[in-house]
């Protein structure tokens, strides 16, 4: 692949992002300060995730903010496919969806797509998937959520709540349309063709609008969601993307829960968090005086930007670390032994309230009967979407 070229897709993430590109390349638009502001106003306090642009592109999310500023709700969903344990990566756009649900005081459906990853998967079996859909589920719960207002749909499990709506998405999409948006062939599955329909069926769970904080690569699907929800009567949903975590290997692709030694799991212990850190790329010279004489460049260093991203919130600390790293004063294995330091801090939490969530698990995966909606959603293709 030519150094200035990339693939972003739901299944496939190559090459070094140009992210003002694909912003151009999916039709999205850039999160300006002045949104941010209203964003920060609205919700009483600001982010650091959308502070520093890890949040850095949507679809809509003024229409959202207008809603909200006229007294009327949203909704908030996003997912996982669970194809095999939780990485850090996937973690971005759970906490700050909890942010959100939190500030607006909003209802939130996360979806585990176990069916999606068993048609895309090979070597992945249907139970696999659904026992990661499980194992994943811990985490999110670990996050914080509450059972009152959150409520974890797995595919195969809640297949009655969803098809119904996802026939109604089915029936208005082609083969063309998902053939042109996914590069399918004549050798893909049926199930990768539907699999949009039900990917799409959590946004109508709910009269009000939906908005999906979520990673940049998962845009495709509801791009073709947006087009089919007026033709049902509803809402189109409103997209916040994050940028991709890069892999320990550094610059080119992102952290995959399929890579071991590029990906930092949920469950990894202290002494693999330092193995695994301590063979990072890094954005430093070849030897000590080289660094100290040249400094290193913290832009393509993997353990400044996942700093950046995720575990240094406090924008006075992290200019210190930048500063310093490019300086020279700081050497790449202190920059290291800082981001290992907060990663096993953060683990230790996550990890105990990891367990305590198999207990109350229970409470927060929808019951399949039709009853357990947060809200008065429907799937009646007649009502007014467009308000």
């Amino acid at each position: 692949m030519p150094e200035d070229e990339f693939v972003v897709t739901p299944w496939r993430t190559e090459g070094q992002i140009d992210y003002d590109r694909l912003i151009e390349r999916f039709g999205t638009e850039r999160i300006t300060d002045e949104l941010k502001s209203r964003l920060f106003r609205l919700a009483g306090e600001d982010h650091y995730m959308v502070r520093r642009s890890i949040f850095f592109s949507h679809r809509d999310l003024g229409s959202i903010l207008d809603r909200y500023e006229s007294g009327q709700k949203f909704f908030l969903y996003t997912g996982r496919g669970p194809s095999g344990h939780t990485h850090i990566g996937h973690l971005l756009p759970w906490v700050f969806a909890k942010w959100l649900q939190d500030k607006f005081d909003v209802k939130m459906y996360f979806q585990l797509t176990d069916d999606e990853k068993f048609f895309s998967k090979g070597a992945l079996e249907m139970g696999d998937a659904t026992q990661y859909a499980l194992e994943n589920a811990l985490d999110f719960v670990a996050l914080g959520f509450k059972p009152r207002n959150t409520r974890i749909i797995i595919d195969t499990r809640n297949i009655r709540t969803l098809y119904p709506i996802a026939a109604q998405v089915a029936k208005r999409l082609n083969f063309s349309n998902t053939k042109a948006v996914f590069g399918f062939t004549n050798e893909t599955n049926l199930g990768m063709i539907f699999y949009t329909s039900l990917q799409s069926a959590p946004c109508f769970l709910e009269d009000d609008p939906v908005l999906i904080p979520l990673g940049v690569d998962q845009d495709p699907h509801f791009r073709l969601t947006r087009d089919v929800a007026p033709k049902i009567g509803r809402h189109k949903p409103a997209l916040m993307h994050n940028v991709m975590m890069p892999a320990l290997e550094g610059p080119g692709g992102k952290m995959s829960a399929s890579s071991e030694t590029g990906t930092i799991y949920t469950i990894d212990t202290p002494a693999q968090v330092r193995k695994k850190i301590g063979n990072a790329f890094s954005g430093g010279q070849p030897d000590k005086e080289q660094h100290r004489r040249l400094g290193g460049d913290p832009d393509v260093d993997v353990s400044y930007q996942y700093l950046r991203m995720f575990f240094e919130p406090d924008d006075a600390k992290l200019r210190k670390i930048h500063d310093d790293y490019r300086s020279g004063k700081m050497l790449t294995g202190e920059l290291k032994s800082i981001l290992i330091e907060k990663i096993n801090a953060f683990l230790e939490v996550h990890q105990a309230r990891r367990e305590e969530a198999r207990d109350a698990l229970g409470e927060f995966l929808l019951e399949d009967d039709g009853n357990d909606r947060l809200g008065n959603g429907g799937t009646d293709s007649s009502s007014d979407g467009n308000r």
